[in-house]
């Protein structure tokens, strides 16, 4: 699916994927962020955690998000295809200034949601202005492209990753989580391999990338985010390699980015942002 045409005129809000473990308690910077991006005291926030299998993650994050001063924060979880149809559950989106997904499984997100009146709802909300995270699988589901399952390692294997729709808020970037974390630089490779327009970005656990409405990527958090740019691609073994065969790659740019950092996902420049003025002494 395409992403939802924005207006002339307005701004489409902002995508953040999370990389999961996100700080909650003693430094929880990021959800504090996505909180203040919402409206702050005004904020009113619907916690999804469709992901999770765990019956108390949406009471979890209700507590949290209204702990950081969120005015209204509703769980609405979805069970069956069915719930996405259900006009209250809609009207309750329409009302949102934040959605946010919680970690679990991409693909219960992707089996509930795809295709759905409540997928199609958060995509034209988020092209209307509303801001629209998740963390780990939440953060997964976020692009039109999305990793559903994979191999460990560093080395790409043409079948280290296996791909999915997602939500399809954008189609400028593929997301894996837990990076480092997990090892999984490789599939996020052979994923780009697959399909060499998006930008790979990997993020560490406590770490999410907020991407403004002018698909410029700022990194926060206490991790950092890889980004692999594979718009220079020379060459890529990609279509002879067997099911375990190692993939060459030609041409990748990789960008290591921390809290401060920027990308954007345009122009592809990074830039070391505010970690580029001068430390002071004293």
């Amino acid at each position: 699916m395409s992403p939802s045409k924005v207006r002339d005129g307005t701004e489409r809000g902002w995508i953040v994927p999370i990389g999961g473990a996100e700080d909650k308690e003693n430094d929880a910077r990021i959800l504090e962020r996505f909180v203040n991006l919402c409206g702050g005291e005004d904020a009113d926030i619907v916690v999804i955690p469709t992901a999770s299998q765990m019956a108390d993650t949406g009471e979890r994050y209700e507590t949290i998000f209204s702990g950081l001063g969120a005015r209204r924060v509703t769980s609405l979880d979805f069970d069956t295809r069915r719930d996405a149809e259900e006009g209250n559950r809609l009207e309750r989106i329409e009302q949102a200034s934040g959605i946010f997904f919680t970690g679990g499984n991409q693909l219960r997100i992707a089996t509930m949601l795809g295709g759905t009146s409540i997928a199609r709802l958060i995509r034209s909300r988020n092209a209307e202005g509303v801001h629209v995270g998740g963390t780990s699988a939440g953060a997964s589901i976020l692009s039109e492209h999305m990793i559903a399952f994979g191999k460990e390692g560093s080395s790409p294997t043409a079948g280290s990753v296996r791909l999915a729709p997602g939500l399809g808020l954008t189609n400028r970037f593929v997301i894996d989580q837990h990076f480092r974390q997990r090892d999984r630089l490789g599939r996020l490779l052979a994923a780009l391999a697959y399909n060499p327009f998006a930008v790979g970005i990997g993020l560490d656990e406590d770490t999410a990338a907020f991407i403004r409405p002018d698909n410029v990527l700022e990194v926060e958090g206490s991790g950092a985010v890889t980004v692999v740019d594979a718009s220079e691609l020379q060459f890529s073994s990609m279509d002879r390699a067997g099911e375990d065969d190692p993939v060459c790659l030609l041409g990748l740019k990789i960008h290591i980015l921390i809290a401060g950092a920027t990308f954007n996902l345009h122009t592809k420049q990074a830039s070391a942002g505010t970690l580029a003025s001068p430390k002071k002494t004293h």
